[in-house]
């Protein structure tokens, strides 16, 4: 009797180191899954927005040009070398050539923008990759739509933010709208 008791009594000790191993498992891959949104977070947050808040050179006004001799026939029939890279270039309110990364590890960085969507995440074929714990594999998406730049979140864990709101839909990106993903924030330029 005393045989079968201590059998049980092992048997139920053994179950109970088994399951808190299968629960212990079960909390180290969700943590690894769905990160920290914790304290961890917010204070990366903070640290972010501090570092795209330094102060900004001030602009130099421009003085006024100095008067220039008239052109001749000649010179009016053909446009000059800048009057031409000037009309090939778009001038909308909307029109960007590049993304510039303002805070998070990578600032200062441009990438060129083309009419290719731009993949944003840590993945290694991402086209701007940020490496940070709060920016999923493939997060977000850069994309050009009917001649308007669109942020669209990839169903990211921690969500993109346009100017501190987070989006669940594709929304257009004008000038001085601020992109935050992860730690890193960008504007298009």
């Amino acid at each position: 009797m005393s045989g079968e008791l201590t059998l049980l009594v092992l048997r139920l000790v053994f179950l109970a180191i088994m399951w808190i191993f299968i629960f212990s498992i079960i909390y180290a891959l969700r943590s690894d899954l769905f990160g920290s949104r914790s304290r961890d977070y917010q204070r990366a947050m903070e640290q972010s927005r501090q570092q795209g808040t330094a102060p900004q050179p001030q602009p130099v006004p421009a003085t006024a040009p100095a008067p220039t001799p008239a052109p001749s026939a000649q010179q009016q029939s053909a446009p000059s070398r800048p009057q031409q890279a000037q009309q090939s270039q778009p001038q909308g309110p909307n029109s960007f050539e590049k993304v510039v990364l303002t805070s998070g590890p990578r600032r200062g960085t441009e990438i060129k923008l083309s009419d290719q969507p731009l993949l944003i995440g840590r993945s290694p074929d991402a086209d701007l990759r940020i490496q940070d714990d709060y920016t999923s594999t493939r997060h977000a998406r850069l994309l050009k739509w009917n001649d308007t730049w669109m942020v669209q979140d990839l169903d990211s864990t921690n969500g993109t933010y346009v100017n501190d709101e987070r989006v669940s839909q594709p929304v257009e990106i004008r000038r001085g709208t601020v992109v935050r993903i992860g730690t890193t924030t960008f504007e298009l330029r």
